[in-house]
């Protein structure tokens, strides 16, 4: 007997924490990444959060470049260097890409058209993305008679 798997097409994971008040920098791209699903609860492996601040901070970079200044980032705040592996550094990139926070052409990283964060959430995430899973989601509840 053959069993298939079923693999979701598109997922998103959203989680609702606190407003944020006076956070540092770090700790707000934190709680969003949480929020978005690109961190667990409980991670310690968080080297996304790096990576993310440093596309934040910089306009365009190349992987090589992201892996070194994320290493500099994380001896500067005294953080384990865990994660931090060139391979992994492109597997978060990739994550982020995906999530359409981060685009990339020949090896060159930036958020997304340089655009703010809250307008690339609202037309490419909430407008597109979410809206074609709960599309579908309500589609099975259709189905379900």
């Amino acid at each position: 007997m053959k069993v298939s798997k079923s693999i979701p097409l598109a997922e998103i994971t959203l989680r609702r924490y606190e407003r944020p008040y006076n956070m540092p920098r770090r700790e707000l791209i934190k709680k969003l990444c949480l929020s978005v699903g690109l961190l667990q609860p409980g991670d310690s492996r968080d080297v996304i959060v790096d990576v993310f601040q440093v596309l934040l901070d910089n306009k365009e970079m190349n992987s090589k470049e992201i892996e070194k200044e994320v290493i500099n980032q994380r001896k500067r705040q005294k953080l384990a260097l865990v994660g931090v592996a060139g391979s992994n550094i492109r597997r978060q990139l990739k994550r982020l890409k995906d999530l359409y926070l981060v685009e990339n052409n020949e090896n060159i990283y930036r958020i997304n058209e340089n655009d703010k964060l809250i307008n690339i959430f609202e037309e490419r995430i909430e407008n597109f993305y979410l809206k074609s899973i709960v599309s579908r989601v309500k589609e099975y509840f259709r189905a379900i008679k």
